[in-house]
C-alpha cells in the first residue's frame, strides 16, 4: 500500500466545512421571516419542528405533501452569477402543486448540493426560497447545504424541496367535484415559469442569442427575461377557494406538460374541456421561442405553459366573480373555456384532443382557435 506524501484532509479533499458553517450564519435573517407560529425550535437541528395540535380542531384533516426541483433554469441563473430569485421557481414547483387539492401549505425543506461552496451564494439562494415561503405563507422549517466536488462543477448547483400542507376531507378539490357546464378560468403565468427550460436554452443557443442581449420584443435583456421568477399563487389560489360565493371545484398546475394536459388530469372520466386560444394573447416570449426556433405549435404547447400558470374549474356562473377576485389581488384573469359531457362535447376535427397524463385517466381536453395578433 502507497501512502501518500501529505496528509489528505476533508478541505483538501474538496469539502469545506467552515464554507458551510458560514453559509447558514449568512442565511439566518432570511429563514427567520419565512416563520408561522407553529415552528418549534430554529435552525440548524437535525429535523424542523411543526406543531401540528392546530390539526386536532379539524373533522379529518389529510395530509398533503409535494417534492420538485428548478430543473435546467439553475443553469441560466449560474450563467448571469445572480442567485436570489431561483427559490421563487423552487417554491412555486412545490407549494402551488399541494393547493391544487385545497390544502394549505404548512411548511417546507429545502437541498441545495453544489461543487463547492461559496456562502454568499447559498444565502442568496436561501434568501430567494425564504422570500417565496413568505409570499407563501408557508413555514421554511429546514434544509440542508451538501458539497459535491468532483460530481458537480465549482460553480455549479442544484436545488430541491418538499413541503408539506393540510386539508379538511370533505374540502379537497380535483375531479369528483367537476361537473359538465362547469368554466374553466385561467390565471396568468408571470413568464416561463420553470419548465421547458432544456427546449428554451437550446433555441437562444442554436441562435447564438447570448443572456446580455437587449431583446425589443421583450423590452429587456434576454437573460432577465429568462430568469423571470415564478409567480407564487398559494396564498391567492387560498383565498379564491375561501371567497363567500364561489365553490371551485378543481385547480390545476400548468407545468410540465403544458395546458391541455395538465388540465386534463383534474377533469372526470366522461367530460371534455373545450379551451379557447382567442381568449388570450401569449407573452412576446412564447411567441419568440416558437419562431426563433421553429418549434411545432404542438410542441410548444405540450411544453410550455403558454402564459397560463393556473386554471380553476367552478361553476359557469361563478366565473365573472372568480375573474374579479383574482384581478383584485393582481393576478389577471380571464374565462378560458368550458367542460361538457363527453358526448355532447363540439370536437373540432383535425385538432388534437388531450386525454388525462402522467398515468392519470382523467378528462379530454381540445384547445381551438388562434390567439389573437
Amino acid at each position: 500500500m502507497t501512502t501518500p506524501s501529505t496528509p489528505i484532509t476533508y478541505a483538501g479533499a474538496g469539502v469545506d466545512v467552515e464554507a458551510g458553517d458560514k453559509a447558514v450564519e449568512l442565511m439566518k435573517a432570511s429563514v427567520r421571516r419565512a416563520q408561522r407560529p407553529e415552528v418549534l425550535g430554529g435552525l440548524g437541528g437535525f429535523a424542523g419542528m411543526f406543531d401540528a395540535s392546530a390539526l386536532k380542531g379539524m373533522a379529518r384533516p389529510v395530509l398533503a405533501t409535494s417534492t420538485d426541483g428548478v430543473g435546467t433554469k439553475v443553469a441560466i441563473a449560474q450563467r448571469m452569477d445572480k442567485h436570489d430569485t431561483i427559490g421563487f421557481d423552487l417554491v412555486g414547483m412545490v407549494v402551488d402543486d399541494i393547493v391544487v387539492c385545497g390544502a394549505e401549505p404548512l411548511f417546507m425543506t429545502d437541498y441545495i448540493a453544489t461543487g463547492r461552496v461559496v456562502p454568499e451564494r447559498i444565502a442568496a439562494i436561501v434568501s430567494g426560497i425564504a422570500a417565496a415561503c413568505e409570499v407563501a405563507g408557508t413555514a421554511l422549517v429546514g434544509g440542508e447545504t451538501a458539497e459535491h466536488p468532483g460530481l458537480l462543477g465549482p460553480e455549479e448547483y442544484d436545488v430541491a424541496g418538499a413541503a408539506t400542507g393540510v386539508v379538511e376531507h370533505d374540502d379537497v378539490l380535483g375531479p369528483q367535484r367537476v361537473r359538465a357546464g362547469d368554466a374553466v378560468v385561467a390565471l396568468a403565468s408571470s413568464g416561463l415559469h420553470s419548465n421547458g427550460y432544456s427546449l428554451v436554452r437550446a433555441v437562444f443557443d442554436r441562435a447564438g442569442w447570448a443572456l446580455d442581449r437587449h431583446v425589443e420584443e421583450l423590452s429587456r435583456t434576454l437573460g432577465e427575461e429568462l430568469l423571470e421568477p415564478t409567480r407564487v399563487y398559494a396564498r391567492d389560489l387560498l383565498a379564491l377557494i375561501r371567497t363567500p360565493g364561489l365553490d371551485v371545484h378543481a385547480l390545476s398546475h400548468v407545468t410540465g406538460g403544458g395546458l391541455a394536459a395538465n388540465l386534463a388530469r383534474v377533469l372526470p372520466q366522461g367530460t371534455f374541456a373545450r379551451l379557447d386560444r382567442g381568449s388570450w394573447t401569449p407573452p412576446a416570449v412564447f411567441t419568440l421561442v416558437q419562431q426563433l426556433g421553429q418549434v411545432p405549435v404542438a410542441d410548444v404547447e405540450r411544453t410550455l405553459n403558454m402564459g397560463v400558470g393556473f386554471v380553476a374549474v367552478l361553476p359557469a356562473e361563478q366565473a365573472d366573480l372568480a375573474v374579479r377576485t383574482a384581478q383584485a389581488s393582481g393576478l389577471p384573469a380571464w374565462v378560458l373555456g368550458e367542460v361538457s359531457d363527453r358526448a355532447t362535447a363540439v370536437v373540432q376535427d383535425g385538432v388534437e384532443v388531450v386525454h388525462g397524463a402522467k398515468g392519470v385517466d382523467g378528462g379530454a381536453v381540445q384547445v381551438v382557435g388562434t390567439h389573437p395578433a
